[in-house]
């Protein structure tokens, strides 16, 4: 479990890079033989691209690192459930293991909507443990959306005053 804790802030640092530059952080890292040889962070807005996810991104690194697309006897410790995507990806490479932080009840695919990774039907299946440091994983979600929705707000305010000097101005012009 000290690894688990130890791998886990290192995705959490991952996350933070995601708020620093204005992405819903989720970060994660990919362990092989004690050492992290790869790192992502949720980049899809920056990117424009619906594939930059932090989970995509560090398989990507991973892969190249080994020079293999399979990951057998890797584990990836991630901030927040993977999505459909990122679940299917990570059966697809082989991922042994994923290590997660927080559930993700509106979009998770490892054991929240669905549970793409444990799957007996598919060929390969991913060890998945779960609430590894989920209070700080959460908090950090948390933490951001909700400044995210206050700068919305303000934004919506501001955006109201000004048509109102629009307005004013516009009114006083006619007369």
């Amino acid at each position: 479990m000290a690894d688990s804790v130890y791998y886990m802030k290192e995705a959490i640092r991952q996350a933070k890079k995601a708020a620093a530059i204005g992405e819903v952080p989720i970060g994660c890292v990919i362990v092989y033989e004690d050492k992290i040889i790869a790192r992502g962070y949720n980049r899809r807005t920056t990117d424009k691209n619906t594939l930059a996810h932090a989970e995509l991104q560090a398989i990507k690194k991973a892969s190249k690192k080994l020079g293999d697309w399979r990951l057998e006897g890797c584990t990836m410790y991630v901030t927040l459930e993977p999505c459909q995507m990122c679940s299917g990806a990570l059966v697809q490479a082989r991922i042994s293991e994923v290590v997660i932080g927080c559930m993700n009840p509106k979009a998770g695919c490892a054991g929240s909507i669905l549970n793409l990774l444990e799957m007996p039907e598919f060929n390969h299946q991913v060890k998945v443990v779960r609430g590894v440091m989920e209070e700080e994983c959460s908090r950090l979600l948390k933490d951001f959306f909700k400044a995210l929705r206050l700068r919305l707000k303000e934004e919506k305010r501001e955006r109201l005053a000004e048509a109102e000097r629009q307005e004013q101005m516009s009114t006083e012009g006619q007369q």
